[in-house]
């Protein structure tokens, strides 16, 4: 399996897209519904209505690279947030392309100590 770079950023769609859409449909969503800069460092990812197919977008210099992973007796567990455009780790997408439920897996919550005894 490849491993995206830890410094790029992560989008998530919330919504269902058709896919049918190319490369050019998919920059147009970005800009147009997300509101987002498709030429940043970073990963959009889409998905379709059953859930069973992602379509990660990326630029890297040249050109537009797309990817797309089926699944063919499952399901991805597409976070449930409500907000139009969802931020992500790149662990956390890897995450999501593995089969893990991002959002039922908690961090410890970050602590800050002024005594150590």
């Amino acid at each position: 399996m490849f491993r995206l770079d830890a410094e790029l950023r992560v989008y998530l769609h919330r919504e269902a897209v058709d896919f049918r859409l190319g490369i050019n449909g998919l920059v147009a969503l970005v800009e147009q519904s997300m509101q987002l800069d498709p030429f940043a460092r970073a990963v959009f990812g889409f998905h379709n209505r059953r859930s069973n197919r992602i379509k990660l977008l990326l630029y890297d210099r040249t050109g537009f690279w797309l990817l797309l992973k089926r699944l063919e007796a499952d399901y991805f567990a597409w976070p449930r947030r409500e907000q139009a455009v969802m931020e992500l780790t790149t662990e956390q997408l890897h995450w999501l392309l593995e089969g893990i439920d991002i959002e039922a897996v908690r961090r410890h919550p970050s602590r800050r100590y002024r005594h150590a005894s």
